[in-house]
């Protein structure tokens, strides 16, 4: 089996905005370190100066992870693992074939049930649903060549 790259979120920003991303979330730090140096020299600091600065030190850090392509989600198959990247700003993980046991297939998400008792939850969600028959015919094929159940009996596609 070849390796497929299956990008889980369909929508991708061109140059320009992802340039505007990067340079967003500069600002968005520029502004939060100004406001920390310009408040505190004011005698009265208050939680919501703090609250303040955190939310923009997120968002900026957030936007400029997104312009540089860092916060795609993503499933990688191959022959022998699978590498998931579920979460926009939580590392992925790797499956080995044989860490895997069954695999469970429902409308809106896949479970991969692991040797060691463990689960692991792939969650589509309703915003890209065109994404969802091409990852669940890939595992198909990755379940046929490994042995590993694939459970359909939950999807009624």
């Amino acid at each position: 089996m070849e390796n497929k790259h299956i990008p889980l979120d369909l929508k991708n920003n061109t140059l320009f905005v992802r340039i505007l991303q990067v340079l967003f979330g500069f600002a968005c730090l520029a502004v939060a370190i100004f406001w920390i140096v310009f408040n505190m020299k004011s005698v009265k600091t208050d939680t919501s100066l703090w609250i303040t600065t955190l939310l923009l030190i997120a968002f900026g850090l957030y936007q400029i992870l997104s312009g540089l392509g860092k916060t795609k989600r993503f499933i990688d198959i191959n022959g022998n693992e699978i590498d998931l990247k579920k979460n926009a700003l939580l590392p992925g993980s790797k499956i080995r074939n044989n860490e895997i046991t069954k695999i469970e297939s429902f409308p809106l998400n896949i479970i991969f049930h692991l040797k060691n008792g463990r689960k692991t939850i792939l969650r589509f969600g309703i915003n890209y649903p065109e994404v969802i028959d091409i990852v669940k015919d890939t595992l198909k094929e990755f379940s046929k060549l490994n042995n590993i159940e694939f459970d359909i009996e939950n999807d009624p596609d």
